[in-house]
């Protein structure tokens, strides 16, 4: 019975749209997630697995997965791509260290099969912080521009304040079929 009515609703309202928040820890990742379910900075402590919450914007229903960053969390990433259609790769603009793992992370995940429909957007945090790398040095760095099997974009951003993660949702919405 319950499915039955599942499907009947189904037909009545949007389609929901899968998205994974990933990133290394401290990247800001669920601080990006709350800023768009409630507009507003929540303190946050390190995520244990994962967050999932719906967030509707601009009548555009997503279900937004922010998955922890820690080095052993990433191991189980994978198990979150199926169905996905929006990557949203969070990068922390002030930790220059690790950035080559950020690469490294971010291409195994893009050769996944279960991603290879998904559009990739990259948000270049912490864009606030003195000395942060901008967005084209990031884009630089992680040579996007040879990433031919994704549309992917960049967008420089400040989690803290909401400076640019709706630029990067309005792009989002321009390349999922809604």
């Amino acid at each position: 019975m319950g499915i039955l009515i599942s499907k009947i609703w189904s037909l009545f309202s949007n389609k929901e749209h899968k998205v994974i928040i990933v990133g290394l820890d401290n990247a800001g990742k669920t601080t990006i997630l709350y800023q768009f379910l409630m507009d507003e900075v929540v303190h946050t402590s390190p995520t244990i697995g994962s967050n999932v919450e719906e967030v509707t914007w601009k009548n555009i229903r997503f279900l937004m997965w922010d998955i922890g960053g820690q080095e052993s969390i990433r191991a189980a990433w994978h198990t979150y791509y199926a169905n996905t259609e929006v990557v949203i790769l969070v990068i922390d603009c002030t930790d220059r260290e690790r950035l080559s793992l950020v690469k490294e992370e971010f291409y195994n995940m893009l050769a996944n099969e279960d991603l290879v429909k998904s559009v990739v957007l990259v948000y270049a945090n912490k864009q606030d912080v003195k000395g942060s790398m901008t967005a084209a040095e990031i884009s630089k760095y992680l040579n996007l521009t040879s990433i031919k099997a994704h549309t992917w974009h960049i967008q420089a951003c400040c989690a803290l304040t909401g400076e640019g993660l709706n630029s990067g949702l309005e792009w989002v919405c321009s390349k999922i079929k809604v």
